[in-house]
């Protein structure tokens, strides 16, 4: 088992639990319908969530498939899928048969909770592009990966929309960035895709033509 192999069997497996949360709560959610309010927020929120968490998945490979076996660099990755299981976990609310007829509301969930998701987001992103920067002094090809101008300009459009969106007391300017934001993280999505298909795709598996 090579090094990344070890790492990412523990950090794959700690993102894993993050979306195990988010779309378990979401079936919760789907399961008690009759008594809940659904709105658009929440379902946004998720949304972003998710794409959060499966970009993080790519950057470990991008990122972390040279780092030597080190207990650092798991702590570090014990700290990232750690705010991501957090924000995943309170992305919907806790929902049970025994929880009575009260109505539930996802956006009033939405406003009670978006602080602590946003601030989750925000702190893994802030963590992994100080590690990018340390990585930068160290290594040639971080380096040059790290003096993109599209990769600051992106992340500095996130960093100002999800703090936007975790802090200012305005509902507009709450909504706004968060749709800002997840545009942003959807165009990312598109980019990849319109790569993998001018990139041809990928190869047939082995004994497909029959």
């Amino acid at each position: 088992m090579s090094s990344f192999e070890f790492f990412f069997s523990f950090y794959g497996l700690l993102l894993g639990l993050s979306v195990a949360e988010l779309v378990g709560g979401f079936a919760r959610v789907l399961h008690e319908k009759d008594r809940i309010r659904f709105g658009l927020l929440t379902p946004l929120l998720a949304m972003f969530v998710a794409i959060e968490i499966g970009t993080f998945w790519n950057q470990a490979w991008v990122i972390f498939r040279g780092a030597p076996f080190n207990t650092s660099v798991l702590l570090i990755a014990l700290v990232i899928a750690a705010t991501f299981y957090v924000a995943a976990s309170i992305t919907f609310p806790r929902v049970s048969a025994e929880g009575g007829e009260d109505k539930i509301d996802l956006d009033d969930h939405f406003w009670a909770r978006r602080r602590l998701v946003f601030s989750c987001i925000l702190a893994a992103n802030l963590i992994v592009a100080m590690v990018l920067l340390v990585l930068a002094q160290l290594d040639p090809g971080f380096a040059k990966l790290a003096s993109s101008v599209r990769l600051w300009v992106g992340t500095g459009i996130f960093v100002i929309c999800t703090a936007t969106a975790a802090f200012a007391p305005w509902r507009r300017a709450v909504v706004a960035a968060l749709v800002i934001v997840l545009l942003y993280s959807l165009w990312g999505v598109l980019n990849a895709a319109s790569a993998l298909i001018a990139g041809g795709g990928w190869a047939p598996a082995l004994g497909a033509g029959g």
